[in-house]
């Protein structure tokens, strides 16, 4: 199996874009466990709601966490950096004033415009609802650490990862399914590889 022959699917959230929590989009990410084959990957964010639905997903038989917060249970995202809930949480959280830099500082500036274009703006509901199911505890794991991330720095993966079962890691920024694609391709085939074994 190569890295060309995986087929993989993404998920739109709808706390991106919408008002919405964790609870939907742990609603929207099981009803696309039942269309998937493979290991699950979450990104970013998307280790949030991913860590519940994968808890009550029978299928799932491994989870990697590219540059992801892999929480536990009673853990939120603002809460793992010691901030409290925000207030008004029907509120939207704006994309960042420097986009580029945060999420795409090592992609071709052309390709970091178009996509710093499909950011949506984030619910803050998302941001302090706390996690209530972790299936990390349950389904092995692996977290992808990248280097130079600016937007969730090394050192708080490198915290996190220590709750994976594997940890691999990679010299790039957060998105590194655009700055580096041939690698991660080649990295996630040798993690499917080895969990389809």
């Amino acid at each position: 199996m190569d890295a060309e022959a995986i087929e993989s699917r993404t998920v739109d959230l709808p706390s991106a874009g919408g008002r919405e929590g964790i609870a939907e989009d742990v609603h929207a990410i099981r009803q696309a466990l039942t269309r998937i084959e493979g290991p699950v990957v979450a990104h970013s964010y998307g280790g949030i709601p991913v860590s519940q639905a994968i808890a009550e997903a029978p299928d799932v038989v491994h989870v990697v966490y590219l540059a992801a917060f892999q929480l536990d249970v009673g853990e939120s995202l603002l809460g793992s950096y010691g901030a409290p809930p925000l207030p008004g949480s029907e509120e939207m959280q704006a994309v960042p004033d420097d986009p580029v830099s945060l999420f795409y500082a090592d992609v071709p500036v052309s390709e970091a415009e178009q996509a710093v274009e499909r950011l949506l703006p984030q619910s803050t509901r998302s941001f302090s609802d706390v996690v209530e199911q972790a299936g990390w505890h349950l389904i092995p794991s692996t977290y992808i650490v990248c280097e130079r991330d600016q937007a969730l720095p090394a050192e708080r993966q490198e915290a996190l990862a220590g709750r994976a079962g594997a940890v691999h890691r990679m010299m790039s920024s957060h998105s590194p399914f655009l700055s580096v694609p041939e690698e991660l391709a080649a990295l996630l085939s040798k993690v499917a590889r080895s969990t389809l074994a």
